[in-house]
């Protein structure tokens, strides 16, 4: 958002309708015909434009924009995952108890991303990881695609051939046959409702990263495949069966217009605590909010906090049958577009919600304020962690305000720590 010069990109005319009305409210602007106005839901490649160092743009505190300027940290698929390990291991040097193992050398309480490893860069790494458990299935996806793009399943080394590393270098060789791609285990025994897979479509609003302030959209969905899941090998080329992108289940035989083969995260809750219960159900989101302020610290320290930027992120979540979930990915430019008349809804008041806390009580923005807007404003957002509460939360609170939990009393555990039940969330 701003008055910045260059050209206007809208995803579709919903979103450009929606965002105009929303700025026509706070007064920002007037709609002429006659008139070219600049202000902008920026793409993430316009957004590296506009901090590129040598094509970059001084922007004025009344500018703000709706992406940090590496917000691919987060939001590219290795990077994500080299910075969640880089985070397990200073919590592990700091000797928090977050950063604890078991017997076997796995994170009993940071084991929230499925094993991955970077391709061809590690490729003799996962052949190894392979090696151990030859009947697994794995997953390919490219580093930087969206939508389900050039994503495949594969159980045998032959299928990869060509990701390996040339044995007469070790640099890696940039052709389009050795694509960076990130493989991760399959996760293949995802919780079924119907017999079918989904996973979990969450938006999380974080206005500043240092301190990290960060808010939870209450309506988010979850997204159904429109085939039966099946683990069988003879499967694994059917996307439809594996994949929940609406960009890839939209083109399926059995793709329904009406709801887009989606769910409200309220109509999950209610599945579940009819099904397991409400006490193991609070328990499950309770996890996957403390997931998805985990991947927000991870990234924080290297994340370019400039003080005209906010973003909300679309957080992919999976859930096993054994009900722990895991963070999948991060999206910088989640969907805005409407497939059904809720998703029109849920999208509207998203975006509505977003400008609230962005742009205090609609007047022209000001990228100087505190960025902590009254509870009155958040709409259907939710404080998720706000790192100046925290760290101001008395002696329980971990001194070096790293892990942002309570380190409650002795020998508790630290999956307890920093749950919205203890309240040391808020």
């Amino acid at each position: 958002f701003g008055t910045m010069a260059g050209k206007v990109k809208w995803v579709t005319d919903i979103e450009k309708s929606v965002l105009i009305n929303n700025f026509e409210k706070r007064g920002w602007i007037q709609v002429a015909e006659n008139e070219d106005w600049n202000f902008y839901w920026m793409s993430v490649q316009t957004i590296r434009n506009v901090f590129s160092v040598e094509a970059g743009y001084r922007l004025s505190d009344d500018q703000i924009v709706n992406h940090f300027p590496n917000h691919y940290e987060l939001t590219r698929k290795d990077l994500m995952v080299k910075n969640i390990k880089r985070y397990r291991k200073e919590l592990e040097k700091e000797g928090s108890p977050l950063a604890e193992k078991d017997e076997n050398g796995k994170y009993i309480y940071l084991d929230f991303v499925p094993v991955t490893f970077m391709l061809p860069a590690d490729y003799n790494l996962f052949v190894e990881e392979f090696r151990k458990n030859p009947s697994s299935t794995w997953i390919m996806k490219p580093c930087g695609k969206a939508q389900g793009k050039g994503i495949f399943l594969i159980n045998k080394l032959s299928q990869i051939k060509k990701w390996s590393r040339d044995s007469k270098t070790s640099s890696f060789v940039s052709q389009s046959s050795k694509e960076a791609y990130v493989i991760s285990l399959y996760i293949n025994n995802p919780l079924l409702i119907g017999g079918k897979k989904f996973d979990l479509r969450l938006y999380v609003l974080v206005s500043t990263y240092r301190p990290l302030r960060c808010y939870m959209y209450k309506l988010g969905f979850c997204r159904f495949c429109t085939v039966k899941y099946t683990p069988s090998t003879s499967e694994l080329d059917n996307m439809f069966v594996h994949l929940t992108n609406v960009a890839i289940q939209k083109h399926g035989d059995d793709y329904n217009h009406i709801h887009g083969g989606k769910w409200t995260v309220s109509n999950l809750r209610l599945y579940l605590e009819s099904t397991r219960g409400k006490e193991v159900t609070n328990k499950l989101f309770d996890e996957i909010h403390w997931i998805i302020v985990q991947s927000l610290k991870a990234v924080a320290p290297v994340m370019n906090n400039d003080k005209h930027c906010f973003e909300c992120y679309g957080y992919d979540i999976i859930i096993d049958d054994k009900l722990k979930p895991w963070l999948i990915e991060v999206n910088a430019s989640p969907s805005l577009t409407s497939s059904t008349a809720n998703d029109r809804i849920l999208k509207y008041n998203l975006i509505n919600d977003t400008l609230n806390i962005a742009v205090p009580n609609g007047e022209i923005p000001d990228c100087k304020w505190n960025k902590s807007p009254p509870k009155e404003v958040l709409g259907n957002y939710e404080v998720l962690y706000d790192e100046e509460m925290a760290q101001s939360d008395g002696p329980e609170r971990d001194p070096r305000g790293r892990s942002g939990q309570s380190t409650g009393a002795k020998g508790s555990r630290a999956r307890d720590l920093g749950k919205p039940v203890l309240t040391t969330w808020k």
